[in-house]
């Protein structure tokens, strides 16, 4: 039975790829940093399947404990500070974790070491937001990065470090480039659950408005389900290669609105949206969309879910969740 050691297991990332790795046959283990942590029960309870491991992105010596422990043959890394906005208010929060974390696991990695003839292979997750101030569209593995954010700048260093290892020390080392990938288990506090989540309650008469920061950035949003795939088959590949994950189509935060109300029976959107300037970023990525063809050629790789039915999936989730949430407030 194959071993993977997931960080970030308690995000969606990582419950969708716990969920894949389990269905294939693996052994499972995810790291979670602190004793005490309430993500903990959750995760236990709804992937009972997989081993919890104490450890921390920011702490070399827990890193090689949970290695040690574990014994993976594989390790995904999509730990992080990864909220793009909290960046620019803990900047150096998110270097030591986002950056320095990959660093450490790295470094835990070509310690602990593996067996000879099965040695570890690692999975960076990095990110499309990398790109930043976008030097070429659409934007493929060649492509130079401008990052816009301490986000931005800690996912090159990680992305940057890890490529280093990989040619210092001959680690199967390779970076996932994921542009962004949503679904009904992301966090409220992304933009996209945000609208989908907002969107169910207005529909319900739970909430009277959406407040947002600017409705013009273009982004290429896919289905993180599918994305975990793709991550999965970065370590099956012979041998340890970056690759960009994307859908090649763009739609903007204003199209994922509309969407979002539309699904809930609203078409009346601009009424209940308005712009406000605390969610507008210092410095703002205008547009990313991704080529994926060194994906498609090498991995077989490709999305399965449409832009459309993805925004409707998110909606039909918050309105199931919100309503089941006043059916037990009212008990």
């Amino acid at each position: 039975m194959p071993r993977a050691l997931v960080t970030g297991i308690t995000g969606q990332d990582g419950q969708y790829l716990a969920e894949l790795l389990h269905q294939k046959g693996y052994e499972v283990f995810g790291l979670v940093k602190g004793q005490n942590n309430p993500r903990t029960v959750l995760l236990q309870e709804e992937f009972p399947f997989v081993e919890v491991v104490g450890g921390d992105l920011a702490d070399l010596s827990s890193l090689v404990a949970a290695l040690e422990s574990t014994q993976p043959d594989e390790v995904y890394n999509l730990g992080a500070i990864s909220f793009v906005a909290l960046s620019f208010r803990q900047p150096e929060l998110t270097a030591n974790v986002t950056g320095l974390g990959v660093l450490r696991m790295l470094e835990a990695i070509r310690m602990v070491g593996g067996a000879d003839n099965n040695p570890i292979r690692f999975y960076q997750a990095s990110s499309s937001e990398m790109f930043g101030k976008v030097r070429m569209t659409p934007q493929n593995e060649e492509t130079p990065f401008y990052p816009r954010s301490p986000y931005g700048v800690a996912k090159v260093f990680g992305h940057d470090i890890t490529v280093n290892y990989r040619d210092s020390y001959g680690l199967f080392a390779c970076s996932g480039i994921l542009f962004n990938h949503e679904g009904p288990r992301r966090g409220l506090e992304f933009v996209t659950r945000k609208i989908t989540n907002a969107v169910a309650r207005i529909k319900l008469g739970l909430q009277q408005e959406l407040a947002l920061g600017s409705l013009e950035p273009q982004r290429d949003w896919g289905f993180a389900g599918d994305y975990v795939q793709a991550m999965w088959l970065m370590l099956q590949h012979d041998e340890p290669q970056d690759f960009v994950v994307a859908t090649g189509q763009t739609h903007s935060v204003r199209e994922f609105v509309e969407l979002a109300f539309r699904a809930a029976g609203i078409d009346d959107w601009a009424r209940y949206v308005r712009q406000d300037e605390r969610f507008m970023r210092p410095a703002e990525v205008d547009l990313l969309v991704g080529d994926a063809g060194k994906a498609r050629r090498l991995l077989g790789w490709a999305p399965t879910m449409a832009f459309p039915e993805l925004v409707e999936t998110m909606v039909s989730h918050d309105i199931e969740l919100e309503q089941r949430k006043e059916r037990n407030r009212r008990r």
